[in-house]
């Protein structure tokens, strides 16, 4: 019984020991007389207790202030011209551009180029002409600009092959690397209507020593999707290349998880050459959130647009290890399928200088049943060689359409007429 006395009372003293809990910390920091927080916002982390708010704003962020933060922007949206849609009648679609390429003192773009009896049908009507989805029975694309808003379209750079090869039913969602004088498109290679069973595509590539083409297709899977049960075992989306530290890189999405809770993550695969091997990234997935791949060089360390899905939608992030990576800002009204021109995209550059435009698309076009989207061209100042304040006001204030446009749906208005009425 001694022994039981003597145990209790050990473990009585060790509990009192312990490090108090946050809430028991909380009351000591609001009791602690440190004085009120300055008036004036300190540029650097002040030396006192604050709240986590307060801590994150100097631990997270490259300033308290937006404005003063290299890798926050607005965005600005001009119509582009040299496209023609049909009328818009859903046809024709254009989306999914490539990073710029700056070459001869002309810009480049790839995209996904579908020309169609009809529009989009779904996969239970889709056949060999009539498509399933905006990118079914889609070709590559290329087109020129010398201002970057106004483009003569070239026509095709990468047809679709003939069956069984990658891509026979549609090849899409291209993007460019320039490596050692030669140059690689990488796409999403579909061998079946995109909805028949979770848009199945592995990576292919073609190559050219030129960007006019023409291209020779490699006819192999260069990044496979992964093995059963692993997170990216049906759909490698969006292959989009950067070149560091002598290798390339390629940033890459999966969709993953059971309909209707599907979720979608970047992974990262790494080459000593163009074709492969690849090998994906330990660390996989190193983004966990995103709808399309698009990424630059920056400082050290590279910066990814992180738009749309998951819960880091809407922020830029960055990693100096190119692995790890953290939120850097908060925006609005990114670009969908952001692909920017990257001047430093190809250079093994280890001070990245940024990005202030490039191509996105919009989607949901047309009326009903005409489903198409449409190439556009964004501004921004996420550089390091630009400063311009009208980019960096973080308090836009749109027009009321913009918000109208997001009103209520008809199953919406009935629920609520049906409460009212109760």
């Amino acid at each position: 019984m001694k022994n039981i006395t003597i145990t209790l009372a050990v473990l009585l003293v060790l509990v009192s020991c312990q490090e108090p809990t946050k809430k028991e910390t909380a009351t000591e920091t609001t009791t602690e007389d440190q004085g009120s927080f300055p008036f004036v916002l300190p540029d650097e982390k002040p030396n006192r207790k604050m709240s986590a708010a307060m801590e994150r704003i100097y631990t997270d962020y490259e300033s308290p202030e937006p404005q003063n933060n290299e890798l926050f922007s607005q965005f600005k949206y001009t119509e582009l011209k040299g496209f023609d849609y049909n009328g818009h009648d859903g046809t024709i679609t254009r989306r999914d551009p490539s990073k710029i390429l700056l070459h001869d003192g002309k810009y480049y773009v790839w995209y996904t180029y579908r020309n169609t009896s009809t529009p989009p049908r779904g996969a239970d009507m889709s056949n060999d002409t009539i498509p399933s989805s905006d990118w079914d029975l889609s070709e590559i694309w290329y087109a020129t600009s010398k201002d970057g808003f106004t483009w003569e379209e070239q026509g095709v750079a990468i047809k679709r092959p003939e069956k069984p090869l990658v891509g026979w039913r549609s090849v899409t969602t291209t993007d460019i690397l320039e490596w050692k004088g030669k140059y690689y498109l990488y796409y999403q290679g579909f061998m079946e209507a995109s909805g028949k069973r979770g848009d199945d595509c592995p990576v292919a590539v073609s190559y050219a020593d030129s960007p006019e083409g023409p291209w020779t297709a490699y006819n192999k899977v260069v990044i496979p999707n992964g093995g059963k049960g692993e997170w990216d075992q049906y759909s490698i989306h969006d292959p989009y290349p950067l070149v560091h530290n002598g290798k390339i890189y390629i940033y890459y999405k999966s969709d993953f998880g059971e309909v209707p809770d599907k979720v979608r993550m970047q992974g990262l695969a790494i080459a000593d050459d163009p074709l492969g091997p690849f090998t994906k990234h330990p660390l996989n997935p190193v983004i966990t959130s995103g709808h399309e791949t698009s990424l630059f060089p920056f400082r050290k360390g590279v910066a990814a647009l992180v738009y749309k899905d998951g819960p880091e939608h809407n922020t830029i992030q960055y990693a100096e290890d190119w692995v790890n990576f953290e939120i850097a800002s908060i925006t609005e009204l990114m670009p969908y399928a952001a692909a920017p021109h990257v001047p430093d995209a190809f250079t093994n550059t280890k001070d990245g200088r940024g990005i202030t435009w490039g191509l996105a698309h919009f989607i949901s076009l047309g009326g009903k049943d005409q489903f198409h989207s449409k190439l556009v061209r964004f501004d921004c100042d996420l550089s390091l060689d630009l400063d311009d304040p009208e980019m960096k006001n973080h308090r836009v204030n749109h027009k009321p359409d913009v918000y109208y446009s997001q009103g209520l749906s008809s199953k919406q208005k009935e629920r609520l007429q049906s409460e009212n009425l109760e």
